[in-house]
């Protein structure tokens, strides 16, 4: 496993699920992962949402993403843990906001000026299918 592995599969699979800790509670949703490449696993929320609130108080995440296969045999996690960073950098808000801003008609506008970046820049990455199932002490780790 490498890092372009990694990359390509976020990529190719960008709604994922986000864990997050709201005091002693976890709080697990699915988000889009909006950039995915060698500096890490870009993604955007709104300032005062839970989320943003639950990611400043403990900026800890699992991020999994998964293949969205139903049949258990060919269903393919991608797990990635760390510590998210909010970014205020104009080049990626404007990278960004080009993926999400098809929804503009939704949210009555434009909405770029009201976005807060967060990014996975360093942690652990691993894989897992049903083959891994009591193994998991042997899978594969990659620190990036």
């Amino acid at each position: 496993m490498n890092l372009q592995e990694c990359i390509n599969f976020a990529n190719e699979n960008p709604f994922c699920f986000l864990a997050t800790m709201d005091g002693k509670q976890p709080r697990v949703r699915t988000i889009l992962s909006v950039i995915a490449d060698e500096t890490g696993f870009y993604f955007e929320t709104f300032p005062g949402k839970p989320m943003s609130n639950q990611l400043h108080a403990n900026p800890k995440v699992e991020i999994c993403f998964f293949n969205g296969e139903s049949d258990l045999m060919t269903a393919k996690h991608m797990r990635v843990a760390g510590e998210v960073e909010f970014l205020d950098d104009p080049v990626i808000l404007d990278r960004v906001y080009e993926k999400v801003k098809g929804l503009e008609p939704i949210a009555g506008g434009p909405f770029k000026h009201l976005l807060e970046i967060y990014c996975l820049k360093n942690g652990d990455i691993h894989f897992w299918t049903i083959d891994d199932m009591g193994k998991e002490s042997e899978i594969e780790h990659l620190n990036f």
